[in-house]
């Protein structure tokens, strides 16, 4: 029987857009379907009141049965264990209270790969308002006569469209065509000939990070970050994988150039070739503005598909709403004190990107785990948004070609995916058997060419969580 929180799961997953993962190229053949390619504790003395009020995790039953640890160590123990490379941890925690009820090398450091993507949209979700939007707009700068000089300036938003805008839609929410049009009839017939400009001076420092390895680059796993790109910068605006543009801003720019010169015959203008780079002056006049979908619709569009862009992009902009410089190094800093500031042990933890890929990121599967319970008994609605991001064993993103056979774990098991050649992991929750929910991390590590054995290993163990009240 389902209990009334696994029930509400259930349908909640129709409320979730489907989305389905091309894949990287390195690992995409590892069984014959796509596989993601990603390169302490608090003290809970009582129950979190906001699991009682949280419309999402409730109706909560405080007497369902807790797992018994040890039935609960037996049928784990059997599943996590492997014939080739490698070694698990993990952490199972009752998310009403907080007990641990299984763990195995709890505290070893090592690389979570995307399941980093939690902790960052966890601290992204706290430091940004959940309902705001990024803005693009259009200005108008200084010219020589007969001519004026439009300057198109990145405001956060990488998930633009050359399209017109999509109210209904997280990419594409904020088209460049919609932009273009609203700046012709700003600057009507007496422009000229307009010579258009690209602002992304929004982000600082470098644009790739020296932690990435030049094979993920070249893959498209990530590219150079700009504060503006059509849907996170992937050359198919029609897909979330494949290859990349190294340069975001000028994609979009140009596909705003085309879409104003369109436009401008109407309007009664002219636009010149090419797209320069350019700054908006002060005083500049405003001519147009395109908002993009919500914060929070934008952290589950990049939990779902695992968009390392997306993730990158999201904690600059982070960065920049808690005094840091919107670079890599102010990135990795919020996405830290954020953590810490939510009640994470970050200690130990080691953060070379916050999407995941980098070798050098080192966090523990308790760390991982209490990101989850963290979103789970949270009130505040840009956490929860992060619980209803994660992707549904065999329904949605990464997990849409797992578990699809029918087995327990589908429908159920919510989860970040995370695969690097040497790792593979889940980090999510998940309602057993008696309506216990339950938050888990799950992480195979020193993989060597097995990496499909331990895949399978912890949807296994992820699997036992679901189907089983373990007393």
């Amino acid at each position: 029987m389902f209990s009334g929180l696994a029930l509400a799961l259930a349908f909640a997953v129709l409320l979730v857009p489907l989305a389905v993962y091309a894949g990287p190229p390195l690992l995409r053949e590892l069984d014959g379907s796509a596989v993601e390619r990603q390169s302490v504790t608090p003290s809970y003395q009582r129950p979190p009141a906001a699991l009682t009020k949280n419309s999402f995790v409730s109706p909560l039953d405080p007497a369902a049965p807790v797992p018994d640890p040890a039935v609960l160590a037996g049928l784990l123990d059997a599943e996590l264990a492997l014939e080739g490379a490698g070694s698990f941890s993990a952490v199972v925690t009752d998310a009403l209270t907080g007990r641990v009820l299984y763990e195995r090398n709890p505290a070893v450091a090592g690389m979570p790969a995307s399941t980093l993507k939690v902790l960052t949209a966890a601290a992204v979700a706290s430091a940004l308002d959940p309902g705001s939007r990024f803005e693009t707009t259009v200005h108008a700068a200084p010219a020589a006569a007969g001519e004026t000089v439009v300057v198109l300036r990145g405001g956060g938003d990488v998930l633009l469209g050359t399209g017109e805008s999509a109210d209904d839609a997280v990419v594409g929410r904020a088209g460049l065509a919609t932009l273009a049009q609203s700046a012709a009839k700003a600057l009507g017939s007496n422009a000229g000939t307009v010579r258009v400009q690209v602002d992304d001076s929004f982000f600082t420092g470098p644009a790739l990070s020296s932690a990435w390895n030049e094979a993920d680059i070249d893959a498209g796993e990530i590219a150079p970050v700009y504060p503006l790109a059509v849907n996170s910068a992937w050359t198919d605006e029609s897909r979330q994988g494949g290859p990349r543009t190294g340069d975001a801003a000028m994609a979009a720019a140009e596909a705003f150039r085309n879409a104003l010169a369109q436009a401008g015959e109407k309007a009664g203008f002219s636009v010149a070739d090419g797209v320069e780079r350019g700054t908006v002056a002060a005083g500049a006049r405003r001519l147009a503005v395109v908002e993009s979908a919500t914060v929070s619709d934008q952290i589950q569009q990049m939990l779902m598909v695992s968009d390392n862009y997306l993730a990158e992009a999201l904690a600059r902009s982070a960065a920049a709403a808690t005094g840091h410089e919107p670079s890599f190094e102010g990135a990795l800093d919020t996405v830290a004190d954020q953590a810490s500031a939510l009640g994470i042990d970050t200690a130990g933890m080691v953060l070379a990107d916050v999407s995941g890929l980098a070798a050098e990121n080192a966090l523990t599967a308790r760390q991982l785990a209490d990101a989850v319970r963290l979103v789970l008994t949270s009130s505040d609605e840009g956490l929860r948004a992060v619980a209803r991001g994660l992707p549904v064993a065999g329904l949605s993103g990464t997990l849409e070609r797992r578990y699809d056979d029918g087995g327990a774990a589908a429908g159920l098991v919510r989860a970040k995916t995370g695969t690097l050649f040497a790792v593979t992991a889940l980090n999510g929750y998940v309602t057993d058997a008696d309506g216990r929910l339950l938050a888990f991390a799950l992480v195979a590590r020193g993989l060597d060419g097995n990496t499909l054995e331990a895949r399978e290993a912890v949807d296994a163990a992820a699997a036992v969580l679901a189907g089983c009240g373990c007393r």
